[in-house]
């Protein structure tokens, strides 16, 4: 017996360094996530109230803003960001690191691009209320998925089955016009997301735990980034639904 406390005595500081180190490690990689993500978060406000300046003169819609916001390019705009998206998730395991971060940035201005229509629909000020209301909503939701020791595994494959049925009701309501529909789906799309949140937030760090080099973990750490960015951006848009002053 004074063997085995002796032994456990020696090995117990071992197992805690070990244990900070990890810990150390992981928040870290947490943190690099969440700079990508805040960062790309930046840029795309950037892109998005720099291009809406350039498409108004003296209340009219400039060359510029006829092109993003009426001629065919629209729609070149608004599916350039799902384009890059679908690239990058498959491409991502052969890409280095730079190149990886490269196209994020790439892909957040354009998606800024996109959303710069926004300021057309709603004012500036319920748009910086709502983005703040889901900023806090979105670190508390985060904080949770990070936190929590419970598994939320099990409400991933829920959540996203929901999102599957949410995309078809928003494309049936193109066609209906529905004002109930479009209630449904906003409030329906703010649950969704928040729940997405929370899980992708516990997925991205258990993913830390997975062995392997500093390429992938720093390849793992761009798309957690884009995840929760994702996660954050469609949260903002549907909330924005509730929030949104229109013009």
């Amino acid at each position: 017996m004074a063997d085995l406390r002796n032994y456990q005595t020696r090995m117990s500081p071992a197992g805690a360094q070990a244990g900070a180190v990890i810990d150390e490690g992981l928040r870290t990689y947490m943190l690099k996530v969440y700079n990508l993500m805040a960062l790309g978060l930046a840029i795309t406000g950037i892109a998005a109230f720099a291009a809406f300046q350039f498409a108004f003169a003296d209340g009219q819609l400039t060359a510029f803003g006829q092109a993003i916001y009426v001629s065919p390019l629209k729609w070149v705009v608004m599916l350039a960001p799902l384009a890059l998206v679908f690239y990058m998730s498959f491409r991502i395991n052969s890409m280095s690191v730079s190149a990886a971060q490269t196209t994020f940035w790439v892909y957040a201005g354009l998606m800024g691009l996109s959303l710069s229509s926004i300021f057309l629909i709603y004012t500036g000020q319920s748009i910086t209320q709502t983005f703040f209301v889901t900023a806090a909503s979105f670190g508390a939701l985060s904080l949770y998925g990070y936190t929590t020791k419970r598994s939320l595994s099990g409400m991933g494959s829920f959540l996203m089955m929901g999102l599957f049925g949410l995309i078809i009701a928003s494309i049936v309501n193109i066609f209906l016009a529905s004002s109930a529909l479009d209630f449904a789906i906003s409030a329906i799309g703010v649950l969704i997301f928040a729940g997405l949140t929370a899980y992708d937030t516990q997925k991205i760090k258990e993913m830390y735990f997975e062995e392997e080099g500093a390429e992938a973990t720093g390849r793992k750490a761009i798309m957690g980034a884009l995840t929760l960015y994702l996660d954050f951006i469609n949260l903002f848009l549907f909330m924005l639904r509730f929030l949104g002053n229109k013009e």
